[in-house]
C-alpha cells in the first residue's frame, strides 16, 4: 500500500518563523526598555542619593576620645590624670575560634591567666563586635613583634589608649572614686540624657566618688576626623579635622596631706573621718576606711581581686562616711542640751542628783547610767563634760520625742547633706510618725529615753555627725559640704569657683550656745572624757566623747569588752571643733568597735587637728587606743 507524501507549507512556516522572531524582538526590546528605565532612575533621578552612598563607603568618621580632666587637691597635688599606652585588642565576631586565637596569640606577646579571665569578663559584659583589650600596656618590643605578625591574627589590633591613674592609690579612693568600662545601664543612661553623641568612641566613664558625680565635667567634647578610605578600607588621607575638647580639671578642697594623716591614724582599724571646714562647708578630708586600689578598676577587674574586695568582711567597697549608718550615742548630747536650752526644759544653773539611773514614773524599769551609783549633783555643763546618761534620760523624757525631732533635725541629723558625690544616705532621727509608717505602731515614752543619749532608733551617717558639729561651731550657720572647689574650662580657660553661701542660719540664743561650748572645751581638759586627747594640746579646742552599742544588753547585764567577739564590741564616735574660739575645721571620727571614744576616737581627732593647725606630723603611723583604767566596762564615753 502506497503511503501519502506530505508537502511543506513553506509560506506558513515562515508566517510562523516571523511570529517567533517578532516576539522574541520584542521580549527583548521590553528588556531593554525595563533596564533602560531602571539605569535612568539609578542615575539621573536617585543622582544625588547613590553618589551621597558612594562617598559615604569612599569617606568614613571616626570619633576622637577626648582627654578627661585631671583631679587636683586643695594645693595643686594631682590625684587622678592620664597616660597614652597600647593595647592588644581582638573583635569577637571576626575571629572563628577565640581560644585557639589567644593561645596562638599568645606565642608572639605575653598573655597571662589573669588577662584572659578579664576578657572573658568584659566579653560577658559587652557586644561581640566591640573591641575588647586582651593586654594593655604593652612595651615597644611587644607591639614591634606583633606587628611583624599582624597577618596571622585576623580580628586583632594593636590601639593607643589614654588610660586612668590614680597616684594616690588607695589614699581619698572613696572621695575620688574610679572609672570603668561602659555598660548597658550607663548606654541607656547617656541615651535618656541625650548624651550619647558625644560618648562616640568612648570606653569608660566614672562609676563612683568625683569620677561619677562630675563626669559631664570631666569628659568633655568628643572630636571627628573626616577620612578617605580605600577598597580594603585603608585611610588614604584625612579630609578634616574636628578636634576634641578635653574635660574640665577639677581643684578638689580636700587636702591630701591632711587625708593621708587621717587615714594613717586609723592604722588597721575599720572606721570614719569627716572634717569640714565649718565657715565654708569645704571637705578637707573624707575618710572610709579600709579603702581600695581604684587603679584595679581601670582596666576591668579581674575576678580574684573583685572577690577580695567584694566578699571581705571588713567591706572596703563601703563608703563608711557616706552611707556608714551609727547609732550617734553621746555625740548627740550636745545638740539634746542645746534644744532643752532653747526650749526652756533645762537652766545652765539648775541640777540633778544622779543615782546612776533614771526610771519612768509607774515603771520599775532602769535606764542605767554608765557609772554605777551615778555621778553625784550634776548640772548642765557638767552633764557634757562627764557623759551623764541620767541627766539625758529625764532631759529626754521631758522634751519628748516631737520636740528633739524638730529641734536637733535642724542640724542636718537624720536627712542627706548634699554633698556633691552620690550614694548618700538620709540617716534616722526618729519621730512618732516615722514609727507609725515603718512598724504600724505607736511611740512609747521608753523609746525617747533611748533617743535622748544617740540610741534607739537613732542612726546617723559620719558626715552628718561633722555637718552638725560645723554648725554648732559656726554658732548656727549651715553651709552645705562639698568635695570640688573649683572646676577649670579647658575651652575658654575660665575658672569657676563652687559659691559658699549658708544654706541657712539658725536663730540660736547666743547665751545657750555659749553654755553649750564652753562645756565642750572642758570635755578636753581634766575631768573632761577627752582629756587624754587633749593634754599639751597648743590650741584649745571642743569636743564630745561618745560610745554606741552594736549588741542589746538585758537589764542588770554588765558588759565586759575583753568577753565579747571583737566585731560585737561597741562603736567609738568623737565629735570635735577647733581653735575653739575661732573655729577653721570641725570633724566627726568613728571607730568601728573600737570602745570608748575617749580612748581611741579622740586621739585620732588630735593627730588631724595638730597636722592642720600646726602641721604638726604624727610620731607614729597609727593612733593608739589610750588606756583608761576601767576600760572593759561599759559604756564610759
Amino acid at each position: 500500500m502506497s503511503r501519502a507524501v506530505e508537502l511543506r507549507n513553506h509560506p506558513r512556516e515562515l508566517h510562523h518563523f516571523r511570529l517567533r522572531l517578532a516576539i522574541g524582538a520584542g521580549f527583548v526590546l521590553l528588556l531593554f526598555l525595563l533596564l533602560f528605565t531602571r539605569f535612568f532612575y539609578l542615575q539621573v533621578s536617585q543622582q544625588e542619593h547613590y553618589h551621597t552612598l558612594a562617598e559615604a563607603n569612599r569617606i568614613s568618621i571616626s570619633p576622637i576620645v577626648p582627654n578627661r580632666g585631671l583631679i587636683f587637691d586643695r594645693n595643686g597635688e594631682i590625684l587622678a590624670h592620664n597616660y597614652s599606652a597600647y593595647t592588644l585588642e581582638i573583635v569577637p565576631n571576626k575571629v572563628a575560634d577565640l581560644d585557639a586565637l589567644i593561645n596562638e596569640l599568645s606565642s608572639v606577646v605575653e598573655i597571662a591567666a589573669r588577662d584572659r579571665k578579664r576578657f572573658k569578663k568584659l566579653m560577658d559584659e559587652s557586644k561581640r563586635f566591640e573591641s575588647l583589650p586582651i593586654r594593655t600596656r604593652l612595651s615597644d618590643v611587644e607591639v614591634a613583634r606583633f606587628a611583624a605578625n599582624r597577618y596571622r591574627f585576623p580580628g586583632v589590633e594593636i590601639k593607643a589608649r589614654l588610660f586612668r591613674q590614680y597616684p594616690k592609690g588607695d589614699i581619698a579612693s572613696h572621695v575620688v572614686g574610679y572609672i570603668g568600662r561602659i555598660n548597658d545601664k550607663d548606654l541607656e543612661q547617656l541615651e535618656a540624657n541625650e548624651d550619647l553623641a558625644n560618648y562616640r568612641g568612648s570606653q569608660y566613664m566614672g562609676k563612683i566618688g568625683i569620677e561619677q558625680s562630675y563626669e559631664k565635667e570631666l569628659h568633655g567634647l568628643t572630636g571627628f576626623e573626616e577620612m578617605e578610605t580605600d577598597a580594603a578600607g585603608r585611610v588614604i588621607r584625612v579630609i578634616s579635622r574636628t578636634p576634641p575638647t578635653s574635660g574640665n580639671n577639677l581643684t578638689l578642697s580636700l587636702d591630701i596631706k591632711l587625708q593621708e594623716v587621717a587615714e594613717k591614724a586609723f592604722g588597721e582599724r575599720r572606721g570614719s573621718l569627716v572634717a569640714i571646714d565649718p565657715a565654708t562647708g569645704d571637705v578637707l578630708a573624707f575618710v572610709s576606711k579600709p579603702g581600695f586600689d581604684p587603679n584595679l578598676f581601670v582596666d576591668g577587674i579581674d575576678s580574684e581581686n573583685w572577690d577580695l574586695l567584694n566578699n571581705s568582711i571588713d567591706r572596703p567597697l563601703n563608703n563608711r562616711a557616706l552611707r556608714g549608718l551609727y547609732p550617734p550615742g553621746s555625740t548627740f548630747k550636745p545638740f539634746m542640751a542645746l534644744a532643752g536650752l532653747e526650749l526652756k526644759k533645762r537652766s545652765a544653773q539648775n541640777g540633778i542628783n544622779d543615782p546612776g539611773y533614771f526610771s519612768l514614773p509607774g515603771s520599775t524599769h532602769r535606764f542605767r547610767d554608765w557609772k554605777a551609783g551615778g555621778h553625784g549633783y550634776v548640772d548642765l555643763h557638767k552633764s557634757l563634760v562627764i557623759s551623764c546618761d541620767t541627766y539625758y534620760y529625764g532631759l529626754a523624757n521631758d522634751l519628748g520625742i516631737d520636740n528633739i525631732f524638730n529641734f536637733i533635725s535642724q542640724f542636718g541629723l537624720g536627712k542627706k547633706t548634699g554633698i556633691d558625690i552620690e550614694g548618700e544616705v538620709s540617716g534616722l532621727l526618729p519621730s512618732q510618725e516615722w514609727k507609725m509608717r515603718r512598724y504600724k505602731q505607736k511611740w512609747y515614752a521608753g523609746d525617747t529615753i533611748s533617743v535622748g543619749i544617740g540610741q534607739g532608733y537613732n542612726l546617723t551617717t559620719p558626715l552628718q555627725l561633722a555637718f552638725a558639729t560645723a554648725i554648732l561651731a559656726s554658732k548656727g550657720a549651715a553651709f552645705r559640704p562639698h568635695l570640688v572647689k573649683q572646676v577649670h574650662n579647658n575651652r575658654n580657660g575660665t575658672v569657676r569657683e563652687i559659691v559658699t553661701q549658708p544654706l541657712y542660719t539658725l536663730d540660736l540664743n547666743p547665751d545657750n550656745l555659749t553654755h553649750v561650748r564652753n562645756a565642750l572645751i572642758d570635755v578636753t581638759r581634766p575631768g573632761g572624757t577627752a582629756a587624754l586627747a587633749g593634754a599639751g594640746a597648743a590650741y584649745s579646742f571642743a569636743g564630745k566623747t561618745g560610745t554606741s552599742q552594736v549588741i542589746g544588753m538585758k537589764q542588770g547585764e554588765k558588759y565586759v569588752e575583753s568577753k565579747i567577739q571583737e566585731r560585737h564590741r561597741d562603736h567609738a564616735l568623737f565629735v570635735a571643733y577647733a581653735p575653739a574660739e575661732n573655729p577653721k575645721i570641725a570633724l566627726s571620727v568613728l571607730v568601728e568597735n573600737g570602745g570608748h571614744g575617749g580612748a581611741t576616737a579622740a586621739p585620732i581627732a588630735r593627730l588631724v587637728m595638730d597636722y592642720f593647725l600646726l602641721g604638726k606630723l604624727p610620731e607614729e603611723a597609727a593612733a593608739k587606743p589610750v588606756s583608761q583604767g576601767d576600760g572593759d566596762e561599759h559604756a564610759h564615753d
